[in-house]
């Protein structure tokens, strides 16, 4: 297979696999094993424990290493330019531990998890809605539910400390109920919502790391209680759908899309499959935003000097009145305050893949059925690929800086027919919110915050709250 990159290749740095950097070998060999596996759980007790170091650390063993999860022998991908060929191939789809575990959630007939034809006709049915022509219709719901979390927050008072979780989710899902759904949710779904998300997100990155089967059927109260938040999300949907069809409203949204949508053979799609991509475009975009929203106010706290930026760029831009969806584009400096905190806390910070048949990846055989793994955190951690790669540094992101970074070392919403949908609104959004909240406050963290990442099935800071103090 054959990946670009962004750097000139050589005959010296390109090997057999047409993959750059790798070595020339004359034909695929066993990835090296990671050493300090446990009896029974392999790596899953190290990955669990502390997950962001683990993955981390596996470079420093080569481009592909071989991990034990459980029972299974599980390949991890650790260069910038392999997991781009990764995501790229038609030998890998999606399958492993993480999405075994979100089958729970997002069902198997979801855009998120079907693979194949059903993958394909899915997209079809949802991307004119995150068309870019379409994505400015969305513009004036963005920026009220924006400017109404600043008003809420002023409005509670100088110096009101923010519960960012809950606030997060809040916007988070009114903008995409409202947007996709067109559906004035209230507060208290968004809230159910949440805690929801909380318990079955924790519960899904457990059962990926430590795959111990009928143990999770036990009645143990983790166990009961990974149960009731997802029987509660399933409900919150079902309730979603059912007011749609008892309306007898048909506007021009992505619900009304899957209700009217055909499958193959020109029939309706079926229940289920309406449920499972209702799903998918709640819970795991919904969850994605709002962790990014949390480390955006992490660093407009911790790095003021940036936030000061990105109120001065505001001010430029729209002359002292709200920032509006329009003004979005010319906001750079706000886009790349963006960027960089999903660089170094990326919501979606570790994904898997599945080998349908016998291939070589980077020089290294891949049986057919093997699953593999990688970390988008531990690419964008990487100091062969960034550097000064602990710092927060927006301006890397700028034209004459950028051109240096590996190709595949920052895809937030990765590449290929996989590349989530929604790039476009969610950019848009994240922009906004980030402009809107930097303008109106300055943020400090108050005693309780725990902003120390947080690693479930996303990342995010642990319990975040911060003061907004009126600027």
């Amino acid at each position: 297979m054959t990946v670009e990159s962004m750097k000139p290749e050589t005959p010296e740095t390109t090997g057999t696999s047409g993959v750059p950097g790798t070595a020339d070998v004359s034909a695929p060999v066993e990835p090296p094993f990671a050493g300090g596996g446990l009896p029974l759980l392999g790596h899953g007790w190290r990955l669990a424990r502390d997950p962001l170091t683990f993955m981390s650390r596996l470079r420093d063993h080569g481009d592909v290493v071989r991990l034990r999860l459980g029972p299974k022998t599980v390949y991890a991908v650790t260069a910038p330019a392999l997991t781009g060929a990764l995501a790229l191939s038609p030998d890998y789809i999606i399958a492993g531990p993480l999405w075994e575990s979100l089958e729970a959630l997002l069902g198997k007939e979801g855009v998120a998890t079907a693979n194949g034809p059903l993958h394909r006709r899915q997209r079809r049915t949802i991307q004119p809605a995150f068309r870019l022509d379409a994505i400015p219709g969305y513009g004036p719901i963005m920026e009220e539910e924006t400017h109404g979390l600043a008003r809420r927050w002023r409005d509670g008072g100088a110096g009101e400390t923010i519960d960012c979780t809950s606030e997060s989710f809040r916007v988070a899902v009114r903008v995409a109920a409202r947007c996709l759904l067109r559906g004035h949710y209230m507060d208290e779904r968004a809230e159910r919502l949440c805690v929801a998300l909380a318990s079955v997100f924790e519960g899904m990155y457990h059962r990926m790391v430590v795959p111990l089967g009928p143990l999770y059927r036990l009645p143990l109260p983790a166990n009961r209680e990974f149960n009731r938040a997802l029987a509660d999300l399933h409900l919150l949907v079902d309730e979603i759908i059912a007011e749609r069809r008892a309306s007898g409203q048909r506007p021009d949204d992505l619900l009304t899309a899957l209700l009217e949508a055909k499958d193959d053979n020109g029939d309706p799609i079926g229940e289920q499959e309406i449920h499972d991509q209702v799903v998918a475009i709640l819970t795991p975009g919904s969850e994605t935003i709002a962790s990014t929203i949390m480390s955006l106010l992490l660093v407009l706290a911790d790095h003021p000097e940036h936030a000061d930026k990105v109120r001065a760029e505001v001010q430029a831009v729209t002359g002292g009145r709200p920032v509006a969806f329009d003004d979005v584009r010319k906001l750079t400096h706000t886009n790349n305050v963006v960027v960089e905190a999903m660089r170094l806390l990326p919501a979606v910070w570790i994904l898997t893949r599945r080998a349908v048949t016998d291939t070589e990846l980077g020089g290294y055989r891949i049986p057919a059925g093997a699953d593999l793994v990688y970390s988008p955190y531990a690419i964008q951690h990487d100091p062969r690929s960034y550097d000064r790669h602990r710092e927060f540094d927006p301006d890397r992101w700028r034209p004459e800086r950028s051109k240096d970074i590996p190709k595949y070392a920052m895809r937030p919403f990765s590449v290929g027919n996989r590349k989530c949908p929604s790039d476009h609104f969610s950019m848009a959004l994240l922009t906004l919110v980030t402009a809107a909240l930097a303008t109106a406050f300055r943020f400090e963290q108050v005693p309780g915050s725990r902003p120390q990442p947080r690693v479930g099935i996303t990342l995010r800071p642990q319990r975040l709250r911060l003061r907004a103090v009126p600027r």
